[in-house]
């Protein structure tokens, strides 16, 4: 009898459970298969049949590619400091300001954020660029210009995708920050704790998990990033996504680029199980029995981060002793909300830096010369006449618009469902579930690409709309599924209740009760959906098969072959296309959460 209980309440709950189908299917048909059939091609000789690591060999023995391998890790690890480093204060200021003045810097870091990685190089190559407004200004403050080339050049690298990558890293802290309550720094304020001793020794290990998950999400993407590098350095800054996607469109060396691809993937993994096993100890054992020792390893990584930890403050203790002779402390001197003026000073530069460079196209996007010149030759619309007189251009974005609302609608379908399960229903294995919606994210994107390329070719799909639809769904269904959860935690589930016990049933409590009252935070997902699909340049690379263009990819065409001020015009539509999306999606997002 119990037994029978048991299977009957499995069943009611596989039951509620269903609306989650559709998204894992669609994930196993066109996000796993793919790219397990892609890496496992790797292994099977040129003739079919059999294994052989062959292609294995070659790249260990290719001093070239490990080179390039080389290369591709230090520009990661090196982008990761600074993306977290110079992040670090913007989103300790963005956590310490009221609610209303958050809103507004979340949308200066949300519009770099979500504006075109294309649009944001191309800025970057006109104040880059030799003779450019960058280096006249190294030339005017008198530093000379001696061995220093901002553009393809390891620096120029640097700076661009650093710039790109930044308001990723920002954020993830910033979400971190908001779960630290400030009363701890008024409270060690009380007992005589300097502002700098408090930060050090409270805020700082408390924000540790934040920075150290910014930080794996920002290495993990810069291991698949090919864009930047490709527009802004040199041959000798190559990283393994632009080999890999050299040995596809050039080569056709699929087995080659099957284990290149398989390479870049397992170092992405192997650094996420690193940082889940080891350096992220609290989550792991968080239910865990306290008489239970941890491991050797465990207890030795948590040595070194409290003496890393302990570094700063012992060093804030001995400067605020030495400044108490000078000046008594001050008890009622409390930490003030948004910091002081210097982290204003220092958050304002820095995200002035990720906004600045994107506008710079807007005023090049008007002028009357020939060429792209920052300051602009005169004022003309002969560039936009240009862009919207130009039949390729035109249907370029055209489709771009239709993928895109077609994307967004389809991820918006299956993300929600798939969200409203993994938060209102007690699954097993809701972890492994959560983690495979968001595999997309860390899988690097060159290996999706090409593994839904090869996928593609075989269902010809390959230069269809469709195939840039189901393509762009991928990519964009992580966003919408914690979007939609994000809504769904902060819901007051006391209006279902309320409808259910006046005689509504689930359908018409969804209908009538839910969606309204989840109605903004659910377009504010289907416009990042959009966003992300406008955006796209991954994917149309390999699907699209210059049989059907989108945007990007035709400003992609353009950047390599031959720079014009109509790219400039075609960045400043994308770069107002996205603002007032991210504008709108805020707005959206604010009154959802107000409902």
């Amino acid at each position: 009898m119990a037994e029978a209980v048991r299977r009957g309440a499995a069943l009611r709950r596989l039951g509620r459970a269903w609306p989650l189908l559709p998204a894992l299917a669609f994930l196993g048909v066109f996000f796993l298969y793919p790219v397990v059939d892609f890496l496992l091609l790797s292994f099977t000789p040129p003739r079919g049949g059999g294994f052989t690591l062959a292609a294995y060999s070659r790249v260990l023995e290719g001093a070239g590619y490990m080179r390039v391998m080389g290369i591709t890790f230090k520009i990661s690890l090196m982008v990761t400091v600074l993306s977290v480093v110079l992040g670090y204060p913007v989103a300790y200021l963005l956590a310490a300001v009221d609610q209303k003045t958050r809103a507004r810097l979340i949308i200066l870091v949300l519009i770099p954020f979500w504006t075109s990685f294309l649009v944001r190089t191309f800025a970057l190559m006109i104040l880059l660029a030799h003779e450019g407004p960058v280096q006249g200004l190294v030339r005017a403050v008198g530093l000379g210009d001696a061995g220093f080339k901002p553009i393809f050049s390891m620096t120029g690298v640097m700076i661009g995708t650093t710039q790109a990558l930044m308001p990723l890293a920002i954020l993830v802290m910033m979400s971190a920050m908001l779960n630290i309550d400030r009363d701890l720094l008024k409270a060690a304020s009380t007992m005589g704790a300097r502002r700098g001793q408090a930060f050090f020794r409270i805020f700082l290990p408390l924000s540790l998990p934040g920075v150290t998950a910014a930080a794996l999400l920002t290495f993990i993407t810069s291991l698949g990033f090919f864009i930047t590098p490709a527009l802004l350095g040199s041959p000798r800054e190559s990283m393994i996504a632009q080999v890999i996607l050299t040995q596809i469109q050039e080569l056709l060396n699929w087995r080659l680029a099957g284990a290149l691809s398989l390479v870049l993937l397992a170092c992405a993994l192997v650094v996420f199980a690193i940082y889940d096993r080891v350096l992220n100890p609290p989550e792991r054992f968080r239910d865990a029995d306290p008489h239970v020792p941890a491991s050797d390893v465990g207890r030795a990584v948590a040595a070194i981060g409290r003496a890393m930890a302990a570094i700063p403050g012992w060093a804030c203790d001995r400067l605020a002793e030495a400044v108490e002779r000078v000046r008594p402390p001050r008890a009622d001197r409390a930490p003030r909300d948004g910091g002081g003026l210097a982290l204003r000073i220092v958050a304002g530069a820095i995200i002035l830096f990720l906004v600045g460079p994107a506008f710079v196209v807007i005023p090049v996007s008007f002028t009357a010369g020939a060429f792209i010149a920052l300051p602009p030759e005169g004022f003309s619309l002969r560039w936009y006449e240009a862009y919207l007189g130009s039949r390729v251009w035109m249907n370029a974005t055209a489709l771009s618009f239709a993928v895109g609302l077609l994307a967004a609608l389809l991820t918006t379908l299956l993300g929600a469902a798939a969200a409203f399960v993994l938060t209102r229903q007690a699954l097993v294995g809701r972890r492994a579930l959560l983690a495979l919606f968001i595999s997309p994210l860390i899988v690097p994107r060159i290996v999706t690409a090409v593994a839904l390329f090869y996928l593609f070719a075989r269902l010809e799909l390959v230069g269809s709309i469709t195939g840039l639809v189901i393509g762009h769904t991928v990519l964009a269904l992580p966003f919408v599924v914690v979007t939609v959860m994000a809504v769904l935690k902060s819901y007051d589930v006391r209006y279902d209740q309320a409808a259910s016990t006046l005689g509504a049933n689930p359908y018409r409590t969804l209908r009538h009760v839910t969606l309204p009252l989840l109605k903004s935070g659910i377009i504010s997902a289907f416009l990042f959906a959009f966003v992300t699909s406008f955006d796209e340049l991954t994917i149309a690379l390999f699907i699209s098969a210059g049989t059907v263009t989108t945007l990007p990819k035709a400003m992609w065409s353009d950047l390599i072959l031959q720079m014009n001020p109509t790219l400039a015009a075609v960045s400043t539509v994308i770069l107002v296309i996205a603002t007032a999306i991210v504008l709108v999606a805020e707005a959206f997002q604010r009154r959802a959460v107000k409902a």
